[in-house]
């Protein structure tokens, strides 16, 4: 193979994938400078940014109108009208979330290239820490708006917080992982470990960034435990949501390489991962859902913020016969979803896709894990916390 070649069909793609970057940005600049009240207030405000700013301020929801930004509680914001903004996601935000995570995902392909790393296996492994850390620090947040709740001073103030929030956090994950490679890479290069040790690196760097955000959180609810009666430590619920993730990968993966092995052949033991990943998610919402009651935590309740979780809840609670639901619960089918998903996905994941291209294989497996453990680490976290 030409490498010459080879170098500079990257260096276009970089180029292009620059290109369309700074277009898009300068297209929405644009926009809401020639349209504010179409391309700002009522999309990217009411979609984007408007969320983000409700949940900074603990908010039930943000209007934004001529004069400024207003911040609703619930009842007014039944009635409130213009450009107003929610905590979570819409359909239109994932839809646009998902846009943009697949061009960075482009991105960080790329980027890989231009480092020559992203072949080794070890690098996946060595990036979980950072998957729980993406969750973990998520519920630092929530721990700050618990202690908003109760009327304690916040660990964190705007505009801080935004840094925590739901998708600027994605970002701030990314360069502190971005950042830890750069540090096994770095010590690599100075002649202190083995190349095909940096993985290793990576993954103590991260399960230290994890170990500050559990600190960071664990701080702020004892702080505010007295204020609080749900707030506490209840270890019962991870032991369970882990427990039951680790039970049902281990029973899937042992199940597929003996009745399916070719469906492993792919991914091996990161496929093990994988469903652990979307297990954990399903299971934290399950519990969440309809099980904290049997473990002796009903005071506490929690409501799914993701269109596609409550779509699959409401669809189950159309469908699914009373009897049933009051027996296992109306959230058990999106567990079932996660474990399908997750098996598809190392069935896709053959050897011929590692063969021809190992970054993108290795890129997309860490992303679809992600997806699982960042959210269901949180959820699990945040019922643990009692927040």
């Amino acid at each position: 193979m030409d490498t010459t070649e080879d170098t500079d069909s990257s260096s276009r793609t970089e180029r292009l994938w620059v290109t369309l970057a700074v277009g898009g940005l300068a297209a929405l600049i644009g926009g809401t400078i020639a349209f504010p009240k179409a391309v700002y207030d009522r999309f990217i405000w009411k979609y984007f940014w408007g969320p983000v700013y409700a949940d900074a301020h603990n908010a039930s929801c943000a209007v934004r109108h001529d004069g400024g930004v207003t911040l609703l509680g619930n009842e007014a914001c039944l009635t409130a009208s213009g450009a107003v903004a929610e905590p979570g996601y819409t359909v239109v935000s994932e839809i646009g979330y998902a846009v943009v995570l697949i061009f960075m995902l482009v991105g960080v392909l790329l980027l890989l290239r231009r480092l020559a790393i992203g072949r080794d296996r070890r690098l996946f492994f060595g990036l979980v820490p950072f998957m729980f850390f993406g969750g973990a620090l998520r519920v630092v947040e929530d721990a700050n708006d618990a202690a908003v709740s109760v009327g304690s001073d916040p660990l964190l103030d705007y505009p801080l917080n935004v840094l925590f929030i739901s998708p600027i956090i994605y970002g701030v994950v990314f360069l502190i992982t971005l950042a830890s490679i750069g540090v096994g890479l770095g010590l690599v290069r100075a002649g202190r470990i083995e190349r095909e040790r940096y993985p290793v690196i990576v993954g103590l760097l991260g399960t230290l960034a994890l170990a500050v955000s559990l600190l960071l959180t664990g701080i702020e609810v004892a702080s505010i435990q007295e204020l609080r009666r749900s707030i506490g430590f209840y270890p019962q619920l991870p032991a369970v949501v882990i427990g039951l993730s680790i039970a049902l990968s281990i029973a899937i993966y042992w199940g597929l390489n003996q009745f399916a092995p070719s469906v492993n052949d792919g991914t091996r033991r990161i496929g093990l991962v994988v469903i652990f990943g979307q297990a954990l998610d399903g299971v934290a919402n399950v519990i969440a859902a309809d099980w904290l009651g049997a473990l002796g935590l009903g005071f506490l309740g929690y409501e799914p913020k993701h269109p596609v979780n409550e779509f699959i809840i409401s669809t189950t609670s159309q469908l699914v016969p009373p009897s049933i639901v009051t027996a296992i619960g109306e959230s058990w089918p999106f567990l079932l979803v996660k474990l399908v998903a997750a098996v598809i996905v190392i069935w896709l994941f053959d050897d011929r896709i590692f063969d021809d291209s190992p970054r993108y294989a290795l890129l997309l497996l860490i992303a679809i894990t992600a997806v699982g453990l960042g959210p269901g680490s949180r959820d699990m976290l945040r019922a643990t916390f009692g927040i």
